[in-house]
């Protein structure tokens, strides 16, 4: 019986696809998975039992991913399943940046005691007319599944729409709508858009990106929407561009001190991808990539190992070894299979950085005793054998 625990509350749309064969846990002692949104996990224990962690989500930054894979934990999220949701929102958001309806909303909600309201708006409405964005251009920073949607939608919307990804996939390129201009240097975007949307992980590379340089690239009176994370955007100077009126709009869907305090920010409360649809279509990803890690050893959307799947094994048994990126892994590994007489059918290996994953087909299940020769391998995190 596998048992997987729940740090947060996880729809059951994903935990009823858990088959007679897992036990859901209130437990992390003994564990074999955890499903997790958006529980911090950096300063807890974590038990030998405990194979994958799943995020019904696709920001890992409260998961200890360097910890996690030194213990051999494999470390999954779900890029995509909330696509839709947070695309949904920033359209909303490029509307609320072009037409001040925060603002007419509040305002009316001022005069509702007015009992001549209907001429009072009438006449005051003009204070909070706006643009269309048909027409405009848009500059989408970041085309994964959240960024090649938004351009694509916005596309549709009759928006000029400029993408912007240095490491977009072959899947990624054949997302995006004929319609979306493919560009090679963000500079760019930044100086022809009259919006800006942001879709890049945080990274080294990306974490304020956003900067007080760039932002002085950009024309004025241009609009930044950020569905991201918020340190992708250097604040202060976010909040002197919008105080100068180099930047027209901030749209933000990260509350912090700072950026509920700027003029000329619209901040919603973490919406992007608080959906019903989305954390259904999350949970069920995730289930399902911790169920199949698991069952078959199967590595889909890991963010700490490669991706690595050989379907359903159909030999004798199969031997998966989450290991180091050194040289010689592999040899030592058939070495010991060889000295028991045992034949690898199929083979595969697959490396990401600093760790690699080597998962073999065997035409006989092998002994515990070459099982743990493995184990002690130098560099080798973790052996399993399904």
């Amino acid at each position: 019986m596998k048992k997987i625990h729940c740090l947060n509350a996880i729809s059951k749309y994903g935990t009823d696809l858990l088959t007679a064969d897992y036990e859901l846990t209130e437990q992390m002692d003994g564990a074999d998975g955890v499903l997790v949104r958006s529980a911090a996990m950096h300063d807890m224990d974590l038990p030998d039992s405990l194979l994958a962690v799943a995020r019904a989500g696709a920001g890992v930054n409260n998961i200890p991913l360097e910890k996690c894979a030194e213990k051999g934990i494999v470390v999954f999220n779900t890029p995509g399943a909330n696509a839709n949701g947070v695309k949904e929102l920033v359209l909303a958001g490029l509307v609320l940046a072009s037409r001040d309806v925060v603002g007419g909303i509040q305002w009316v909600q001022s005069i509702k005691d007015d009992p001549n309201i209907a001429k009072a708006v009438e006449k005051g409405k003009k204070a909070f007319a706006g643009c269309e964005i048909r027409g405009k251009k848009l500059g989408v920073v970041g085309l994964g599944a959240i960024g090649a949607e938004v351009a694509n939608a916005a596309a549709a919307l009759g928006m000029e729409v400029y993408g912007y990804d240095p490491f977009i996939s072959v899947n990624g390129a054949w997302m995006l709508s004929r319609d979306v201009k493919h560009i090679t240097n963000a500079d760019e975007i930044y100086t022809q858009c009259d919006y800006i949307t942001l879709h890049v992980p945080l990274l080294d590379s990306t974490r304020g990106m956003i900067s007080a340089s760039v932002l002085q690239e950009m024309k004025d009176g241009v609009v930044v929407l950020n569905f991201s994370r918020d340190v992708l955007v250097d604040e202060d100077a976010m909040a002197e561009a919008l105080n100068s009126g180099k930047v027209k709009k901030y749209i933000t869907d990260f509350p912090n001190p700072k950026s509920v305090n700027m003029a000329g920010a619209v901040v919603i409360p973490h919406l992007g991808a608080s959906t019903e649809e989305s954390e259904d279509n999350c949970a069920k990803m995730a289930v399902q990539e911790i169920m199949d890690y698991l069952e078959n050893g199967n590595i889909r959307n890991s963010v700490n190992f490669p991706n690595c799947d050989m379907g359903v094994c159909k030999a004798a048994s199969r031997l998966t070894v989450l290991h180091r990126n050194i040289p010689n892994m592999i040899g030592q590994i058939t070495s010991v299979l060889a000295a028991e007489g045992i034949n690898i059918s199929d083979m595969t290996n697959k490396s990401r950085d600093k760790f690699a994953y080597t998962m073999l087909e065997l035409e006989q299940k092998a002994a515990e005793e070459a099982v743990e020769r493995i184990r002690a391998i130098d560099g080798v995190l973790r052996v399993r054998v399904l």
